[in-house]
């Protein structure tokens, strides 16, 4: 009996679960069957027909609009906390692995404080320093700077095993400076596991930042972004439960997507998994 590989058959469901929410996300930057946040007096509090498939809201807004617009707005921050958080934190990471001593010292104490408090709780506190202003600009740096830490520790551990390695002493030997040595040679070896975390932390992003809006703290409220969506249903969980289920059944679906393919995607770079390729 044929056998699939575990890694494949997560990488091609996980896929096909991100792939349709991107395509819902993209579409909604065109399209949408409604104006996702137009106001609808006679249409208040509907549930799914012909016109509103998904129903409508307390103000007649549009669930399936509203839902293919957060789409966008959700993994639009996400990408862009997870790309500050990689960044910053590959770039602390080589100095603090490479270079060791007093940068070492300093970065990972900073590091190991910050990881003290859970991501959500340390995007609360930067929140409140940056303001509440419910920029986009601040979700980002609030989300970005709570999980640099997390890619801070793993690109430090990699650096570390990587420096001791021949060609990295070859590199010196022939006259490469370290900056050079680094971004030349030790860099490009650290993608593997930088890639892996980034597609995991993909998830606790969007995860993070929905609740943060259900908190009233993320996403601006004139904004349809799943976790405003979620925080407009509770009071109305029990005569209008299709205003909950359709965000949250996205954002399940979506999470559930980014694991599938980083479990694959781990797999992918996992050595011990090169015979079942």
């Amino acid at each position: 009996m044929l056998r699939i590989p575990r890694f494949r058959f997560n990488a091609a469901l996980g896929s096909v679960f991100v792939g349709i929410v991107v395509a819902m996300a993209l579409l909604s930057l065109v399209w949408t069957p409604y104006p996702p946040m137009k106001v609808h007096f006679t249409a208040l509090l509907k549930p799914p027909s012909a016109a509103h498939w998904l129903g409508t809201d307390k103000y007649g807004h549009d669930v399936l609009s509203g839902v293919m617009a957060g789409a966008s707005i959700s993994l639009g921050i996400a990408c862009l906390s997870v790309g500050f958080a990689v960044v910053l934190g590959t770039a602390l990471g080589l100095l603090a692995g490479y270079l060791k001593g007093t940068a070492d010292r300093v970065l990972m104490v900073v590091s190991d404080a910050l990881l003290a408090f859970p991501g959500l709780l340390l995007a609360l506190g930067v929140i409140v320093i940056v303001g509440r202003d419910h920029s986009v600009g601040a979700i980002v740096l609030a989300l970005g700077l709570a999980y640099t830490p997390s890619v801070l520790r793993v690109v430090r551990g990699t650096v570390m095993s990587v420096r001791e390695r021949e060609y990295i002493e070859a590199s010196r030997v022939i006259g490469n400076s370290e900056w050079k040595t680094m971004v030349k040679h030790v860099l490009p070896n650290c993608l593997a596991p930088i890639i892996v975390l980034a597609t995991s932390m993909l998830g606790w992003v969007i995860l993070s930042e929905s609740s943060l809006s259900f908190l009233g703290l993320g996403a601006p409220p004139e904004m349809a972004s799943w976790g405003n969506m979620l925080a407009a249903a509770r009071p109305y969980i029990e005569r209008a439960a299709w205003l909950g289920i359709a965000p949250g059944l996205c954002l399940a679906v979506t999470l559930l997507g980014i694991n599938l393919m980083g479990d694959a995607i781990r797999d992918r770079f996992d050595p011990r998994m090169e015979g079942q390729r």
